[in-house]
């Protein structure tokens, strides 16, 4: 089980603050994969932005022996203390993982862990947070950025999305699928900020072409697409199908469908033993060659080692011990 600190700061938005609690804390019924701690440079009565207060009980000690310590938040004209930013420098230096969610980027930023490296922020905020902090690369393009030892969101909404993607990540598919649908979000949403950018939404959701024709490519995975057919079963050109999926996803259409093929791969690794052979072509990679060469590009691990870690896992399950936190 991993210990997570999250930090709670005075006037935030108490929504920030519940993503990391609602998805990494105890489940209905019984705790979670994470023994979660709100923290405060000043515990005790907190005001929120929402008009109600929160108490919280824990110093910002609860981050010494974290091994993940999320910053959900934070106001971007507010200077940080020294005793805060050399808190997730210590925690950082001795292996924990600092997740920056949102504009939480501001603060892993101004630690200064994150010099010479990219961080995701909501778009809203990337040019002022690139203007003051000209030694690292503001990502306004993407959900989410895993390096690893440093993880970062983009705004509101994708804070859930980079959460799932910490389940997905320790403790396989399976498990932050059934998170997902419990909480009634994607449980994997591929693409970038683009897409949230305001652009005209059909008052019928039967005329979203574009879902459409998601829901018809993720009924074919285990066959070979072409973007001539895929745009065809929605009455596209191949141009206009290229231009609308880009502008509603953020992503081509063959990124999205490898990474569709890849969450088919990894789920089936988890929950059964077919050989890797069968997997590769149920998830339409055609070889099991194909399906390592696009794991190690994309995923940075192998199939087998997937399985190893991940395989067979369910929620609680007995014996199971979690990998170590990457470093």
């Amino acid at each position: 089980m991993r210990t997570v600190a999250v930090l709670a700061f005075d006037q935030m938005s108490p929504f920030h603050l519940s993503v990391p609690c609602l998805v990494l804390g105890d489940r209905l019924g019984g705790p979670g994969e994470y023994d979660v701690h709100v923290c405060a440079e000043q515990p005790g009565r907190l005001r929120t932005n929402a008009g109600f207060g929160i108490t919280v009980d824990h110093g910002l000690e609860a981050m010494d022996e974290a091994d993940l310590v999320i910053l959900p938040s934070w106001h971007p004209d507010r200077e940080p203390s020294a005793v805060l930013i050399d808190t997730i420098q210590r925690a950082h230096a001795r292996g924990a993982t600092v997740v920056g969610l949102c504009i939480g980027a501001f603060l892993v930023a101004a630690s200064g862990i994150a010099d010479g490296r990219e961080v995701v922020t909501h778009w809203k905020w990337a040019d002022q947070l690139q203007a003051r902090h000209p030694d690292i690369t503001v990502r306004a393009d993407v959900l989410w950025s895993d390096l690893g030892d440093l993880v970062t969101s983009a705004g509101t909404a994708a804070s859930l999305d980079c959460c799932l993607h910490l389940v997905r990540a320790h403790h396989g598919v399976e498990l932050a699928e059934r998170l997902a649908r419990s909480i009634v979000v994607a449980p994997h949403r591929s693409g970038s900020q683009a897409q949230y950018i305001p652009v005209p939404v059909p008052p019928d959701p039967s005329d979203d072409v574009i879902e459409r024709a998601m829901v018809w490519a993720r009924a074919r995975l285990d066959q070979p697409v072409t973007l001539d057919e895929w745009a065809a079963a929605v009455a596209l050109s191949r141009r206009t199908f290229t231009r609308q999926f880009r502008a509603r996803t953020g992503s081509s259409g063959q990124a999205w469908l490898l990474r569709q093929r890849l969450d088919r791969a990894r789920l089936l690794l988890e929950t059964t033993d077919h050989p890797v052979e069968r997997i590769a072509t149920e998830s339409g990679f055609g070889s099991s060659a194909a399906l390592r060469h696009h794991f190690h590009a994309l995923l940075g691990t192998t199939p087998q080692r997937h399985r190893q870690e991940f395989g067979g896992l369910t929620a609680g399950a007995a014996g199971y011990t979690a990998p170590a936190p990457r470093r």
